[in-house]
């Protein structure tokens, strides 16, 4: 991909079939659809891809286990068919991953396993492998961080999981593959109307160089995620708000606590969600809460109370619990959740499908669900436009079209795996050029040459395009990623011909968000004292010695009932 060329063809070309606002998982994946259905198709993006939501998830690709529990089988089946799909059309950036749930109880490992082999039929040949008891024994060596105290065995099954933003660029330039068009930094300022109403384009200003133009086309459709409500009131004003953002936040920790190369899935949380302890990129991710929240935002900052929540949660189940001074980097992400009819609605209750939404001018606005179904949501959104008369029918390619840097069996044990075919070219631009195979930081594998790729093919403009979602390295460690700033901005500078003071810039605005992504110290001296979930401020029962008992699972969720409980009374 390159911006240039690409955004010279969208001057040049003022009329197409099909503009998708919003360069997340949902507007990329109606993009890929649209285009490789061959329809005319241009995206526009206002920051950079999966710059929100899409780049901030839990890394996996799964039906949904926790919607099973809710009885939601018909959102568990049509996702355990597109997690298959996903892991088929791209291999290079999804994989399998066994999942270990420690029971300490039998009836728990009777139920979860019950469950879990449903889940299994419900696969339909889409399964990713098999459900299984296995012995107390062999959850604490295939997890020997786990509290041992009581376990009486546990449950493994399979899910998948992947590299979000990676499949993100994968997936713009898999809609480039197929003729279309993909911008970042281009902001859409207005809805376009004909005489008689009807959508007709979008006005779009180019944020790097403030050009402002026109954009014709016969459909447009609105896939702005927790900002779809901002779009909508263009071609309404009279719009009442429709989205409500719930809040996930995601703790990353070194692979110490998860050794192995299992996950982990806590199926029980006083919120009532589960929490999930994934590795990823030789680190662990963990989490994630759900918080509804006022308004939307790109970049949301973590609660303290929703960190406080996590690392207690894992305090229940790991022998050494996870501190604030473990945490590499915190990362939040808002859904786009319906919006509830009656206040207080809690996030959990809300709906976790997708919507399409036709307004009476003929803007198409999809919202909801999630990474593992954008697939199906893309057809869905482009079916919609056919049988709305805004395109001339034509099937749907995407069930078996592969993504961008498709490569079956990489080597996930070479960091560039997720390059897929595109790693052998960015071997050659370090072979050519020693000075490319110099690294980023010195504790991690990243290197010159990948800031090149990213710039050269990849669109990346800025240091945090690179650093958050092409190298990931904000994610898996905000220190390095800030010390790593100063080369990247210097190499961009190079790529781009920006002159010193954009350098300075960038370090000090790249600076700037990844503090958000750093934990502060703990406001308590870290002892052996779990946090109390979602209210800091409760104290343990009365009475209870905790240094003697902190190690005693059921004085654990013991305290942890009870800080519940606490919160509600303040609240």
């Amino acid at each position: 991909m390159n911006r240039a060329e690409l955004t010279a063809r969208l001057q040049r070309e003022t009329q197409w079939d099909c503009i998708v606002i919003g360069g997340g998982a949902t507007g990329l994946g109606v993009a890929v659809d649209a285009a490789s259905r061959g329809y005319k198709t241009a995206l526009f993006e206002m920051a950079d891809f999966a710059k929100g939501t899409s780049s901030k998830s839990t890394k996996l690709v799964h039906g949904g286990v926790r919607y099973l529990q809710h009885g939601d089988v018909l959102l568990v089946l049509d996702a355990l068919r597109e997690r298959g799909r996903m892991k088929v059309n791209a291999p290079h950036l999804v994989k399998d991953q066994a999942f270990v749930i420690s029971n300490y109880s039998r009836w728990d490992n009777l139920l979860y396993f019950c469950g879990l082999t449903f889940y299994d039929v419900l696969s339909f040949g889409f399964g990713y492998g098999r459900s299984r008891f296995i012995s107390a024994k062999k959850v604490i060596a295939r997890m020997p961080g786990i509290i041992k105290k009581g376990l009486k065995g546990g449950v493994v099954y399979h899910d998948g999981q992947f590299d979000d933003a990676r499949m993100a660029v994968n997936l713009a330039q898999t809609c480039v593959d197929h003729g279309g068009v993909v911008l970042n930094k281009a902001k859409v300022t207005a809805i376009v109307h004909e005489a008689a109403g009807a959508v007709s384009g979008v006005r779009v200003t180019d944020l790097e160089t403030g050009r402002e133009w026109a954009v014709n086309a016969r459909c447009v459709i609105n896939a702005c995620g927790v900002f779809v409500d901002d779009v909508m009131s263009m071609d309404s004003p009279a719009h009442t708000k429709m989205v409500t953002p719930s809040q996930g936040v995601h703790l990353v920790f070194d692979k110490q606590f998860l050794p192995g190369g299992d996950a982990m899935m806590i199926p029980k949380t006083s919120d009532g969600r589960v929490l999930f302890a994934v590795p990823w990129h030789d680190k662990v991710v963990v989490g994630t809460t759900d918080i509804m929240r006022p308004s939307a935002e790109l970049e949301p900052r973590p609660l303290q109370e929703e960190i406080d929540f996590i690392l207690h949660t894992a305090s229940l189940y790991f022998e050494k619990p996870p501190r604030y001074s473990d945490v590499r980097s915190v990362f939040a992400g808002q859904r786009p959740l319906a919006a509830p009819k009656h206040e207080g609605k809690s996030s959990k209750e809300l709906s976790r499908g997708h919507k399409i939404i036709v307004s009476p001018h003929k803007l198409i606005t999809i919202t909801g669900g999630k990474w593992t179904s954008y697939r199906k949501m893309a057809e869905c959104t482009i079916n919609k436009a056919i049988r709305t008369g805004l395109l001339a029918a034509r099937p749907c390619r995407t069930k078996k079209l592969p993504v961008h840097g498709y490569r079956p069996h990489p080597d996930l044990t070479d960091h560039l795996y997720i390059y897929g075919s595109d790693e052998p070219a960015i071997r050659r631009l370090a072979a050519d050029n020693p000075a490319y195979a110099a690294r980023l930081h010195r504790d991690y594998p990243h290197t010159v040459a990948e800031v090149v790729w990213a710039v050269r093919r990849e669109m990346a403009r800025e240091v945090e395009d690179v650093l958050a979602r092409r190298v990931r390295l904000l994610f898996l460690d905000a220190r390095a990623a800030i010390e790593a700033a100063p080369l990247t901005a210097r190499i961009i500078a190079d790529e781009l011909g920006f002159d010193k003071a954009w350098e300075h810039e960038q370090i000090e605005t790249f600076t700037q968000l990844a503090q958000q992504y750093l934990i502060a110290d703990a406001p308590v001296p870290e002892t052996d004292t779990p946090a109390a979930p979602f209210c800091s401020a409760s104290p343990p029962p009365a009475g209870v010695a905790v240094p003697e008992l902190v190690n005693d699972r059921s004085y654990r969720f013991a305290a942890n009932n009870a800080a519940a409980a606490r919160c509600d009374e303040i609240r």
